[in-house]
């Protein structure tokens, strides 16, 4: 590069040209792609700036070595010099012509080549450019380096976040997957039924009738997980009566009756399940005789005031149908109970004693437009009359206690717990309230489209409560025809 610059700087004539560029072309490194650990071009890119910067500030160099570095930087630009194309100059501009002769003693180099020439330059005249350039490489380093651990990070946490999503998914589909199988069991035992009561109610229409054999499944269904998750609550209930005091927070169910914590116990209980169906297609006569017996046992625990021991309550049916037109008419002209409003926020409780000749009730209900909460609760208690009785109260007001043993079956999946059907905490100078067990929980029904009809068979003599929640509306009254009757 020294002897380079040595041949810039000889005579300015033809020859003289002619021998800068050989001897240019002879001493120029070879073409390279890098250069001290950058691209060419980058290094040039940077070097070009650092002169720019500095030029007459941090560096001073000679009005020659100027020269030398702008012929590169015209090499590197333009290409070689072309007097074609070189702008005119005037007779008076003697820097425009030391230029122009710098730049034609570059010759025929290529644009690689004046640039590493400018980069080599300027590294021979500054002493501060290297160091300038090894910060900056260090800088872009660290900042790699930077970039490759968070990509790294990045990576660990998309990957962790996919396996919680695999294991989160593969615990739901095993999930679902018992939920299928206990439910297709449980379908397998009640067809036949159901079936055999679908025929009645729709004779010679198939779909009708594999409609309301689907509806009879998923409420039995519910039904059972309730049961389930009633038995799971006795039993952690002796458990801490054994155990006297000992903290059970980490086995307490939750409130969802259909918990997948339950699954498994109903998995291991589908056998018991199904000695129950069996007994249940037991003969009617039979039956009647069972219930009575347990009604009188039920009596005498109550009378002894041990209500822990009463019978368990069979589940009820439920199940629809679209006569809602009809259903409405017979009603409103009094070809039934009646009709009710029930304002916003109100709870209507309609109170229908056992009767003595009967051993099950029906109960239709609908509603105009609207779904309204409906539930059944039982009443452990002598009736005081034979006569249907409607109590309206505001959703402030106290209500019947529910059984202990029957609590934490009372959250509504659909509109939340029940929290309104419990009383406040009873006076100690009152008379103890009968227990009342659930026979259906309070859910939302859309009844504005069909008539939800249901039975019940007598668990012993007592008061049946039919709750119609209305307390979750704000501002909307519903009007609710309904009808209730026994089966002798």
């Amino acid at each position: 590069m020294a002897s380079g610059t040595s041949g810039m700087s000889g005579t300015s004539g033809g020859g003289g040209s002619s021998s800068g560029a050989a001897q240019m072309a002879d001493t120029a490194a070879p073409p390279s792609a890098e250069k001290w650990g950058f691209p060419l071009t980058e290094l040039y890119r940077l070097a070009f700036t650092f002169y720019k910067r500095n030029s007459g500030k941090a560096i001073h160099l000679s009005y020659e070595d100027n020269l030398k570095l702008i012929a590169f930087k015209q090499q590197a630009a333009l290409g070689p010099f072309n007097t074609s194309r070189a702008p005119a100059l005037g007779v008076l501009d003697v820097i425009g012509r030391d230029r122009q002769q710098h730049w034609q003693l570059l010759g025929e180099i290529t644009r690689e080549q004046a640039m590493e020439g400018f980069v080599d330059l300027l590294d021979t005249m500054c002493s501060a450019f290297r160091p300038y350039i090894e910060a900056v490489r260090q800088d872009r380093d660290e900042t790699l380096r930077k970039e490759l651990r968070l990509m790294e990070l990045e990576k660990e946490a998309r990957e962790r976040q996919a396996n919680a999503q695999q294991e989160l998914l593969e615990e739901g589909y095993k999930e679902e997957l018992q939920r299928r199988q206990l439910q297709d069991a449980l379908n397998k035992q009640t067809y036949q039924q159901f079936k055999l009561y679908a025929e009645k109610q729709f004779p010679g229409n198939p779909e009708q009738q594999a409609v309301l054999i689907h509806q009879l499944q998923r409420e039995h269904y519910h039904q059972y997980m309730q049961q389930l998750h009633l038995q799971n609550q006795n039993q952690l209930q002796m458990q801490n009566a054994e155990e006297k005091g000992q903290q059970q927070e980490d086995n307490a169910p939750g409130n969802n009756n259909n918990s997948s914590t339950d699954l498994p116990s109903a998995m291991e209980g589908l056998k018991l399940g199904e000695i129950d169906a069996q007994q249940q297609q037991e003969s009617e006569e039979q039956r009647s005789h069972a219930e009575q017996a347990e009604g009188h046992a039920v009596h005498e625990q109550l009378g002894e005031e041990e209500y822990d021991d009463y019978v368990m309550i069979c589940p009820a049916k439920i199940w629809t149908r679209p006569d809602i037109e009809q259903f409405k008419t017979e009603v409103s002209a009094g070809d039934g109970d009646g009709v009710i409003t029930i304002g916003h926020g109100d709870t209507v409780t309609v109170r229908v004693p056992t009767n003595m000749n009967g051993k099950c009730i029906f109960w239709e209900f609908a509603t105009d437009s609207y779904d309204i909460g409906f539930g059944i609760y039982f009443e452990w208690a002598k009736p005081v009359t034979n006569e249907v009785t409607v109590h309206v109260s505001d959703s402030d007001e106290d209500e019947d206690c529910v059984d202990e043993d029957y609590l934490s079956t009372t959250e509504d999946l659909e509109s939340g717990s029940l929290s309104q059907e419990r009383g406040a905490v009873s006076n100690p100078t009152a008379p103890p309230k009968a227990p009342i067990s659930i026979i259906v929980p309070i859910y939302r029904r859309e009844c504005y489209n069909e008539v939800y009809v249901g039975s019940h068979s007598y668990p012993g003599e007592g008061v049946y409560l039919l709750k119609f929640d209305n307390s979750y509306s704000i501002w909307r009254s519903k009007t609710l025809y309904y009808r209730v009757y026994y089966e002798r």
